[in-house]
């Protein structure tokens, strides 16, 4: 909010020199507003003036004089205005400006922070998609929490967005399922002496399943060996990815669609066939040793790949890209998946068969989440999905909390390997981030329950009269206040829910360190009131920026 008032200041403090003759360059220069890393050198800084040297042919001090004095400014918006060597363009906003802005807060709360970047767009967001061969882990859990706080961070932003979960519930990973189940059954239920194959999913969960009445009723008629492999597929799926379903709907992850795989290879329209047949139409794809492949090293791929083997079958490849020219054919806006860091190499075989099939490559945008490792009680815990060692999200969020899980998820960027400190999630300190949060906003509204005991006047908060709220600290507080819809908006356009994050916990530990310096009730109607507001402005912010992470917001604590 104040950044987006700061750059036309600029751009017309520019536009009003270069007509004065004060400054030549035609190209008009990006405005980038910044904000120090000391507050003795302002609220927030431009280096305008540097950008503008080589083409101005200037000392950048002189140059941020000259846009200095072609600034307008709102009135009352700006404090003072300093330029600083190399020639940073200081602002020093006014602390009485601030205090009128908080009715901004108080006036719509609920709405705060949100924005219209994105109005009138469309997002089709797919993310977890893990294969329904076993339970989702907590690498499945990080991208679970990216997932669903990006689609929130979007539609606060404007967008429209479509959640969808792409079921890979055809292929190789489904049959060695089927020989898994197939196996433990005829193990664990039929007490047979077979080999269990080595190349099957080794994890007590497939115990589980062919232990269960669905599975042991379901195989019970059959005998001939062909359908009771196949009918153990089918219903391990089944239950695995119901499992699936039921772990996400418990980490408050939602999807509006689950789309199968196994749809794209339908009878009465088979989907994959047609993308193929498509790409041959537009020689897109050539023979060699049998099979067919796809051009894409032409397209910015670094080799070209195979989507139908020599046997016949289609590759994985073939199956993503008829799943993705079935997204674009919907229309949306905007496509963004979530993968594992592992599929890096994949985008740009997918963006080249897009391209070939007459897309916009550039409208498809992928993140890659590194991989998690977690920490207990100082120790690395030790991770193998195919030894079946690995550590369920289930298993996580029933250990430290659904709260606790996804704020840990989301304390680094995305392509950032995460360390999850499961001791330190469990800790009611202020080292807990989640905790040191939920308590800031808790501190918040207790202010208002001793308030209303003690009998002070609190009914009908407005923004704060000219005069009151003079410290640095207050200061400081109003204006990261007001900077909490850039927060949002930042986090939408750059897809890192990290920033909201990373700005309650700023916030968190700001309205501590000023709640404990100073006193709040007792100090006069007048001072204490427009701490109040400040008070109600700091819950309103912290309330609305745990509701975009998914995580409660309590009022006790």
């Amino acid at each position: 909010m104040l950044k987006e008032l700061m750059v036309p200041i600029f751009e017309n403090a520019f536009e009003s020199a270069r007509a004065a003759g004060d400054l030549s360059s035609e190209e008009k220069p990006t405005v980038v507003i910044e904000t120090p890393p000391n507050e003795a050198f302002g609220d927030f800084s431009c280096n305008i003036a540097m950008t503008l040297a080589r083409a101005e042919r200037k000392a950048p001090l002189m140059i941020a004089e000259q846009i200095v004095r072609h600034f307008e400014a709102p009135e009352g918006f700006l404090k003072d205005v300093r330029i600083e060597k190399p020639g940073f363009i200081n602002l020093y906003l006014d602390g009485d400006y601030l205090c009128a802005k908080l009715t901004e807060i108080l006036s719509a709360p609920d709405d705060f922070g949100k924005n219209e970047s994105g109005a009138g767009k469309s997002v089709h967001l797919e993310f977890v998609s893990a294969n329904p061969t076993g339970p989702l882990h907590v690498g499945h859990g990080r991208g679970a929490a990216l997932g669903d706080v990006l689609g929130r961070v979007l539609e606060a932003s404007g967008f429209r967005v479509h959640r969808e979960y792409y079921i890979n519930d055809a292929g190789n990973q489904i049959e060695t399922l089927a020989k898994s189940a197939y196996a433990r059954y005829l193990q664990d239920v039929k007490g047979e002496d077979v080999p269990f194959p080595e190349d099957a999913y080794q994890g007590e969960y497939i115990r589980e399943i062919v232990r269960s009445a669905r599975f042991r009723d379901g195989v019970a008629a059959l005998e001939n060996e062909e359908a009771l492999l196949s009918q153990a597929g089918v219903i391990a799926r089944d239950l695995i990815l119901e499992d699936i379903e039921k772990s996400l709907a418990g980490f408050r992850v939602r999807f509006d669609e689950w789309f199968s795989e196994s749809s794209l290879f339908a009878e009465n329209g088979n989907r994959v066939e047609e993308a193929v047949a498509e790409l041959e139409a537009n020689e897109k794809l050539y023979g060699k040793d049998g099979a067919k492949w796809l051009a894409s090293s032409a397209y910015g791929d670094e080799k070209d790949r195979v989507v139908v083997r020599d046997d016949g079958r289609p590759t994985y490849l073939a199956s993503d890209i008829a799943y993705h020219h079935l997204k674009y054919e919907r229309g949306f806006d905007r496509y963004i998946n979530i993968w594992g860091a592992d599929h890096h190499g994949y985008l740009p075989r997918v963006r080249a068969a897009m391209e070939m099939l007459g897309h916009d490559p550039e409208k498809l945008d992928v993140l890659f989440v590194q991989f998690v490792s977690l920490r207990r009680g100082g120790e690395a815990v030790q991770m193998s999905t195919r030894s079946g060692e690995f550590e369920e999200l289930s298993a996580v969020v029933d250990e430290v909390g659904v709260d606790a899980a996804r704020f840990f998820f989301l304390m680094r960027s995305a392509d950032t390997a995460l360390e999850f400190d499961l001791d330190l999630a469990k800790e009611q300190s202020s080292e807990n981030p989640v905790y040191y949060v939920q308590y800031a906003h808790a501190r918040a509204c207790s202010l208002f329950r001793q308030a209303e005991e003690g009998g002070e006047p609190i009914g009908g908060l407005d923004a704060p009269p000219p005069g009151v709220l003079v410290l640095d600290e207050e200061h400081q507080l109003m204006k990261n206040l007001l900077e909490w819809p850039d927060v949002v908006r930042t986090a939408a356009e750059r897809l890192e829910p990290h920033h909201v994050t990373f700005g309650l916990i700023a916030l968190a530990k700001q309205f501590h360190a000023y709640y404990n310096r100073n006193r709040i009730l007792g100090q006069g109607e007048e001072l204490t009131r427009a701490r109040l507001c400040l008070a109600k402005c700091v819950q309103v912010v912290l309330k609305g920026g745990l509701d975009l992470l998914g995580v409660s917001a309590p009022e006790k604590m």
